[in-house]
């Protein structure tokens, strides 16, 4: 089978069980670090008549972070088109467990892994934060992510949970009562010396890929956030 890859985290999820299965990915697949494919633009501009000359057997893609349009010309093109759109862990780990038996038939051991490290309930204090993911203009997790859910999961309630859209602006100047910022660095590239000073309440940076991607990075992703998060 020859796939093209265009989602992060999924990219890294068949590179590291069946690398040979890739033959093009986006510029943003940055993990594993080593992967040597055609790379085919970003992921909200594939590059579509690059990807049709790779002849895939599969395109992977994802709901959120791919365009609709790029997809409905894929599959005009008579190119088969996988879609995801995990909002929970469970759904993460579900998704990934059929794409992956689709495509090479066998479950990778650091999949039943991130089964095993997410199968245990938290049982802490909790805490509620407010979760940005952009500036200029401030843009947080809202309602629905899987983000969202990685987090409740380690004791951090998303203040905005309960927000009509899955991304509100906000002024962090108004902002409910919280305990804390989490700072990702992506997609805003967020750092010590740019965005905690925008809070009253203390503010931690986090890893974005532990955050906000679904695949091997989820074996570790609930020690590297929790650890972050102290």
């Amino acid at each position: 089978m020859r796939v093209v890859s265009l989602v992060p985290s999924l990219t890294e999820s068949i590179a590291v069980t069946h690398a040979h299965l890739l033959v093009g990915a986006t510029d943003w697949c940055t993990h594993p670090a080593e992967l040597d494919v055609t790379r085919v633009r970003g992921t909200k501009n594939p590059d579509l008549e690059r990807i049709q000359e790779l002849a895939p057997d599969l395109v992977i893609a994802n709901a959120e972070e791919n365009r609709a349009v790029d997809v409905d010309a894929l599959r005009a093109l008579g190119i088969d088109v996988w879609m995801t759109s995990p909002t929970t862990v469970d759904e993460a780990l579900d998704q990934l467990d059929e794409l992956l038996v689709a495509i090479t038939a066998d479950v990778p051991q650091w999949l039943r892994d991130a089964r095993a490290v997410w199968s245990t309930p938290y049982s802490g204090p909790r805490r509620r934060a407010v979760v940005p993911i952009w500036r200029r203009p401030w843009m947080a997790l809202g309602r629905d992510t899987f983000a969202g859910d990685v987090l409740s999961r380690i004791g951090v309630d998303n203040v905005f949970a309960e927000s009509g859209e899955r991304y509100p602006r906000f002024d962090p100047e108004t902002l409910p009562p919280y305990d804390v910022a989490v700072l990702p660095d992506e997609p805003y590239a967020f750092a010590p010396d740019d965005g905690p000073e925008a809070f009253q309440q203390p503010a931690k940076c986090v890893s974005g890929r532990h955050l906000t991607w679904y695949g091997p990075s989820l074996v570790e992703a609930r020690s590297v956030l929790s650890g972050q998060l102290e």
